[in-house]
């Protein structure tokens, strides 16, 4: 299996040798991971990667070889490869669609998942009950179900899932990305307020001439400190999943901001905000910033802006344990109001459109939590968030 693993990296064009090879198996050899593919990658990686660069490869040869399907820490089961091969794509008309039912909430989806592990011995396909692939059962891939646990496969566009049973990989937004048009720069700079500050360096030229003036033409230099931007602002990112309908315009989006504001953190998050943030998404499981910290640690007078389409599972917002990769304590609501208490400055950026938002219960709920401060991704959207942040 391994000699496979290894021949599939060298056909992605990893530079891989035989000797990282040989020490990713005396690691394996003397016990150092846990029996888990989460502990696997990262033993992987560590081993036969030798530069940042090829993480991305990596992760693209990791995953097409082990097909998405990853354990989780709650439930160390094995589902065979065989039961989440797609093999029928199923097109169901809203009607059908409406006569689906949820089965009720997360609890009971882990509930009747961890039944499903204990009784089901073959593969299934096309039902409503098994963990299979296209049909109406909530568990599995390449079907439907209005609340459900993908597991192994790609999304079958539905966007329903509670949860999602695989370890995925974010790529970073790029701030380097050249700006589409200028005027995002010019809604951004709405923001942006200058003040004098530090030693005189700067020249003040109206005044010379008034104070050369009166000293009958003797020179007379009068100088102020120089101009700087003190604008501080906080972006917090959602990357992945349904985002990546949206990546050009966020890329945009960030680049403009790192051109026009001199004082800006950001940090990444996944739906919804929850405990923990992070910087790199390479590195979001190892190098997290918990969101504690990060109150702490930016002033009130920073301007915090959240960039995401809010497009998710309600329970991600409403719920303890709701998010799609763990099980997180306090709901995503209670995250976002202590955002929302700590900077008063603060407005939501979505940029699914606005004619949609009636249709998504997490969007309601998230515009709820933050007092309807949600703007769209657009010009006018912008524009309207800038001013109300500039209060």
């Amino acid at each position: 299996m391994l000699i496979d693993f290894f021949n599939s990296l060298r056909a992605a064009k990893l530079p891989v040798s035989v000797k990282e090879y040989l020490t990713l198996l005396e690691a394996l050899k003397a016990n150092v991971i846990a029996p888990s593919l989460d502990e696997f990658y990262y033993l992987a990686r560590m081993t036969l990667v030798k530069d940042e660069q090829y993480f991305d490869k990596f992760d693209q040869a990791f995953g097409a070889y082990f097909n998405g399907v990853a354990q989780t820490s709650e439930l160390a089961f094995d589902v065979p490869l065989d039961w989440l091969k797609k093999k029928l794509q199923r097109d169901l008309s809203p009607e059908e669609k409406a006569q689906i039912e949820a089965m009720g909430g997360i609890d009971k989806l882990m509930e009747r998942l961890k039944q499903l592990f204990d009784e089901q011995k073959e593969r299934h396909e096309g039902g409503s009950k098994w963990i299979g692939t296209g049909g109406t059962s909530p568990f599995g891939n390449g079907g439907y179900n209005p609340e459900g646990v993908r597991i192994g496969g790609d999304a079958a566009g539905n966007r329903t899932a509670v949860k999602v049973w695989e370890a995925r990989a974010y790529r970073d937004y790029d701030d380097q990305v050249e700006i589409g048009t200028r005027n995002i720069k010019v809604a951004l700079r709405r923001l942006r307020r200058f003040a004098r500050e530090g030693a005189a360096e700067e020249l003040d030229l109206p005044d010379t001439i008034r104070s050369t003036a009166a000293n009958a033409g003797w020179l007379d230099l009068k100088m102020v400190p120089e101009r700087h931007n003190k604008v501080k602002v906080l972006m917090l990112l959602d990357v992945g999943g349904s985002m990546d309908d949206h990546i050009k315009r966020t890329e945009e989006l960030f680049s403009a901001a790192k051109a026009e504001f001199k004082h800006l953190e950001f940090y990444y998050f996944h739906n919804c905000v929850y405990d923990f943030l992070w910087k790199n998404n390479r590195r979001r499981h190892t190098e997290r910033m918990p969101t504690w910290d990060v109150l702490h640690k930016f002033t009130p007078d920073y301007k915090l802006i959240f960039v995401g389409d809010a497009t998710m599972s309600p329970y991600e917002v409403l719920q303890p344990g709701g998010s799609v990769e763990y099980n997180n304590a306090e709901a995503g609501a209670v995250w976002l109001r202590r955002l929302a208490d700590h900077f008063p400055h603060y407005a939501w950026l979505n940029p699914e459109p606005e004619g949609l938002w009636a249709y998504r219960q997490s969007v309601s709920a998230i515009r709820e939590v933050l007092g309807q401060r949600m703007y769209p991704l657009t010009l006018a959207g912008l524009e309207s968030a800038m001013r109300m942040l500039s209060k």
